[in-house]
């Protein structure tokens, strides 16, 4: 399908970056670039950008993690995080790094650079923005919540589900994440939580509009398990319709689904532990999605492990499948 070195963007937050961009890494055709959601409001993220005025750094680490080459001892040094009683307690090195690095360089995305360098990062680590923004929602009763870690982990009832997503104040796309979706082979959205990963990125002015100006193929990896205070007894045509809310119709070319077996013993587990269950693809709907013009693809996407989520290297593999002309 392709003949040159192939320009892979992806556009995600949190744990799931770094479990896609370690898959894809290792493949030398494969120039990658990652779009990191500027939303994070968690405690020490929140301090940080409260006293510092500094962006959210806590997604931008993982990206940087799975695309570094420097040893794990380093990568456990800036993932730890100070538990003892001080002024710096509940932070992460790598938040106070990163938040230092900003400061000497008097800019953000200076820092960033820099630390690309010192981790040997094999690709493009990008903020989709360089403006302060929180993300808010409107539930079905009328409610509005915002901050990330609200709707991450909310006050509100749990069960009322999400109609609405915005940002405040509305932010202007970073130039570098612009330019690197127009000009990608490949977009990749998902798999992550949707409206606190995925579809903050989607908000930012222009990113929706490069993704459809593009000449990229977009693949979107949905979720295998729902989230309670997210995507109640959401189904992969749910997952769909809400994407094509935010990042325009007749954009995606494949939506991915897994068809991986979920024990009936870890199907209960995850039902009375976090009330999640596994999002299921109907035949019914597999029409509609493929009458929206979408390529409807099921593999086993399960990790080899004794939880519930995404192979990396699974991931990899479908990429490289569609790169090499073996999926249509």
């Amino acid at each position: 399908m392709f003949q040159n070195k192939i320009n892979i963007t992806t556009i995600w937050g949190w744990t799931w970056t770094y479990n896609v961009l370690s898959g894809l890494r290792w493949n030398e055709s494969y120039n990658l670039a990652a779009i990191v959601t500027m939303s994070d409001s968690g405690w020490s993220t929140w301090v940080l950008r409260d006293e510092f005025w500094v962006l959210p750094p806590w997604d931008i680490r993982r990206a940087i993690l799975a695309l570094s080459n420097e040893s794990d001892i380093l990568r456990k040094l800036f993932e730890y995080r100070f538990d003892k009683k001080s002024s710096v307690s509940g932070h992460t090195v790598w938040n106070l790094l990163l938040t230092a690095l900003a400061d000497i360089t008097w800019d953000f995305w200076d820092g960033i650079k820099e630390i690309n360098k010192m981790f040997k990062v094999q690709g493009k680590v990008i903020p989709v923005t360089m403006e302060q923004s929180n993300l808010c929602v409107k539930l079905e009763n009328g409610q509005e919540v915002c901050w990330e870690s609200n709707i991450d982990v909310p006050l509100h009832d749990p069960t009322l589900r999400i109609i609405e997503a915005y940002l405040e104040p509305q932010p202007q796309v970073n130039p570098v994440a612009k330019n690197s979706l127009e000009n990608s082979d490949i977009i990749v959205v998902g798999p992550g939580d949707l409206y606190t990963s995925i579809i903050p990125n989607l908000l930012v002015t222009w990113v929706k509009d490069a993704v459809k100006n593009s000449n990229a193929k977009v693949v979107y990896f949905c979720n295998i398990m729902t989230k309670l205070w997210e995507t109640n007894d959401f189904e992969v045509l749910d997952f769909v319709n809400e994407m094509e809310k935010y990042i325009w119709e007749w954009v995606i070319d494949y939506v991915v689904v897994n068809n991986g077996y979920i024990s009936d013993e870890m199907t209960e587990r995850y039902k009375k532990i976090e009330s999640k269950k596994p999002v299921k693809l109907k035949d019914s709907d597999r029409d509609i999605i493929t009458q929206k013009g979408i390529h409807v693809v099921e593999r086993d996407l399960l990790h080899e492990q004794d939880y519930v989520r995404h192979s990396s290297k699974k991931i990899a593999s479908f990429l490289d499948d569609l790169v090499d002309g073996w999926v249509r």
